[in-house]
């Protein structure tokens, strides 16, 4: 069985395992056959070395956190073979903390959950895997092709969840929502905007390549300019580059009873200037929120399954930009320039 591996904490250790163990009983009861697994910047930051953990009693993390496979068996009767079925990435910690505890390992206080290619857990990126049926998700059947885009997805059907939670704090009726940045976080976000009937902007830097398109397919506006810039005042603002100055902005942007989520990881270690007393000002005065959002729970992914299942699948495919077979796996790590959407194909 072939499994796509990394050593944790060491640089460039990327590899492919082509005699790698069947997956483990106590992984789960349900056994998929892997169909694709998608990449994102998470994978790249964790083959550099910059973090990742490996499964206790190994050195040894096998990657893969955006997936997709087809069920081969279930004793417990959760799901049918031949189902679609993508993995639950996070589990609650052992402890488990009050969170953990009501099944919002996405809001988890001690940090002691694992995930999936990325914390503790074997990754998806191997022939076959297991998952626990309370962590497996059905995927409509015409999902085929773009069902690894559930992960990704379900991270911004949780920051959507929060917005509108928050949102009913007040008499609240939005129109309008600002999404910065068109990787896949920013046009999953936009194409949940769209679903939902807004009027849907989105700012990126790039003028070639495929983001404008994508965008103006969703019936949705591209802008190609600083935030600054923007002459209007969104009611929702999904910020996902991470980058500094397009953060501040953004939150300095919103309209009166804004709400700004941030959905982007800033890298840390850049100062600019900026006025924080005129920020505060704005962010009181105006009954503005901005807050953090990160991962998802089930009723987040279950959220995301829908969306998917509604969205046009050509535009879902048009986000995935490189499909290549596992052999070449070293590319598929390689970010390119024109780059949405990488899929490594189990099945090619």
């Amino acid at each position: 069985m072939r499994a796509v591996t990394v050593t944790p904490g060491t640089p460039n250790s990327l590899r492919c395992v082509p005699n790698w163990p069947e997956p483990a009983p106590e992984e789960g009861a349900i056994l998929a056959e892997a169909l694709a697994v998608g990449v994102c910047g998470t994978d790249h930051e964790i083959i550099a070395g910059h973090f990742g953990e490996p499964p206790p009693g190994t050195d040894t993390l096998v990657l893969g956190h955006e997936a997709l496979g087809r069920v081969l068996e279930d004793p417990t009767g959760t799901l049918r073979k031949g189902d679609l079925v993508a993995g639950i990435v996070r589990h609650p910690d052992p402890v488990p903390c009050p969170n953990c505890a009501v099944g919002e390992w996405d809001m988890c206080r001690n940090g002691q959950y694992t995930e999936h290619g990325i914390k503790a857990l074997p990754g998806f990126a191997r022939d076959r895997w297991r998952v626990h049926p309370a962590f497996a998700v059905r995927l409509d059947p015409a999902l085929t092709t773009v069902g690894m885009l559930l992960e990704p997805i379900s991270v911004v059907a949780k920051a959507w969840d929060h917005i509108e939670r928050i949102g009913k704090r007040a008499e609240w009726k939005p129109q309008s929502v600002l999404v910065t940045g068109a990787g896949p976080i920013g046009l999953l976000a936009a194409l949940l905007g769209s679903q939902r009937g807004l009027a849907v902007h989105v700012l990126d830097l790039a003028t070639t390549g495929p983001k404008p398109d994508l965008v103006r397919a969703l019936g949705a506006t591209y802008h190609a300019k600083p935030v600054a810039e923007l002459d209007f005042e969104p009611d929702v603002v999904i910020e996902c580059t991470g980058v500094p100055r397009v953060v501040l902005d953004a939150m300095c942007k919103a309209a009166p009873n804004g709400i700004v989520c941030l959905a982007g990881v800033s890298s840390g270690g850049r100062t600019i200037d900026f006025d924080a007393g005129a920020l505060n000002r704005a962010l009181v005065l105006e009954n503005n929120v901005v807050f953090g959002s990160v991962n998802a729970n089930r009723r987040h992914w279950d959220q995301a399954a829908e969306a998917l299942a509604r969205a046009d699948q050509g535009w879902l495919n048009s986000l995935i930009t490189r499909r290549l077979p596992v052999e070449r796996y070293t590319e598929a790590y390689t970010a390119g320039e024109d780059d949405i959407k990488v899929i490594i194909d189990f099945t090619a």
